[in-house]
């Protein structure tokens, strides 16, 4: 049978909207059973605590639960990998951080590409860090810091919790801007580097506001700067970095992931949600009891940040020549 020609043009208009119509009603039902959020390290870590709270967050608001799944493994690699080869409807999501942005250049061969193979959700928080030194150590101040590195070449003990950790990579940019050498020390747990810093076995370390505050406030450790770009509304007596080294600029964030393709209607109804969280009051007191500092923005945000933090960290690994064990 041969149909009109306006029949015929009411058809094919509503067969092209049926995509959009079908994202469309997805998302409205989304989600329709348990998501999976992976962590890509061990339950009780920095990464895990996070999560757990923006779990709690998203089961309560979008009436499924939101299931913390931790898998560890190659620096966050096999956690990540594991989202990238999910179905992307949104069921699995992943949370990304620093380490996604800089596994590119410390890992040689990685079976997926985060920049292409992941969509960015949504920023979450940055936890600034605090470069804190042994009390023997003969400076008070960053500028004399920097003058007794220089004097002292090779002398000066830099701790870290591992070869490619935070602490590591931005001791390395701090190296490089300040042209200072200095010794790093990796060990296996923050606690541990912790214990050798308070013992005067190493000398500096760059470490997250939560664990050394409360050192810095008793005077057992004292603190010579912050790496974000403004001065702490708890500590507005220490000044950053970048006052002395201009530019300078480090900082742990977290955000969401979700594997290709997941469909633009949900990772729009997340960021929603994600953003909704970080004005919330009861989460925003969480956050500052944290330290972190809320990242609230759009999923194209998300992506610039991934973009600019990979391109940043990738020409410091590399010039340092680090490479993970």
């Amino acid at each position: 049978m041969k149909l009109p020609r306006r029949n015929f043009l009411h058809l094919a208009a509503g067969a092209a909207a049926l995509p959009s119509l079908s994202c469309i009603a997805r998302a409205q039902t989304y989600p329709t059973r348990p998501v999976r959020l992976v962590v890509p390290f061990l339950s009780g870590g920095a990464t895990d605590i996070m999560a757990r709270l923006l779990g709690q967050w998203l089961s309560e608001q979008l009436g499924q639960q939101f299931i913390i799944e931790n898998r560890s493994g190659a620096g966050g690699n096999i956690g990540t990998e594991a989202v990238v080869r999910a179905a992307p409807d949104g069921h699995t999501l992943l949370m990304a951080g620093n380490y996604n942005a800089w596994n590119p250049a410390l890992y040689d061969k990685l079976s997926f590409n985060f920049l292409g193979d992941i969509t960015p959700v949504a920023a979450i928080i940055r936890f600034p860090m605090i470069m804190v030194v042994n009390p023997s150590v003969p400076a008070k101040t960053l500028p004399e810091f920097i003058a007794y590195a220089k004097s002292n070449p090779g002398k000066i003990n830099m701790a870290s919790s591992g070869i490619g950790s935070a602490a590591h990579i931005f001791g390395e940019l701090f190296k490089m801007m300040a042209g200072v050498n200095l010794v790093h020390v990796p060990h296996r747990s923050i606690a541990a580097a912790m214990t050798d810093l308070i013992s005067g076995q190493v000398q500096v370390m760059f470490v997250s506001t939560a664990a050394s505050k409360d050192y810095v406030k008793a005077g057992t450790l004292m603190a010579l700067a912050v790496t974000s770009v403004t001065r702490l509304e708890e500590l507005p007596n220490i000044p950053t970095v970048g006052e002395v080294l201009s530019g300078y600029e480090a900082g742990i964030w977290y955000g969401l992931g979700a594997p290709r393709g997941t469909p633009d209607a949900i990772v729009d109804k997340l960021n929603k949600q994600v953003n909704a969280a970080l004005v919330d009051p009861r989460m925003k007191a969480r956050f500052r009891d944290l330290g972190g500092i809320a990242m609230a923005g759009s999923p194209a945000d998300c992506a610039n940040l991934i973009g600019e933090e990979t391109a940043k960290w990738a020409k410091v690994i590399r010039a340092a020549n680090i490479k993970a064990e």
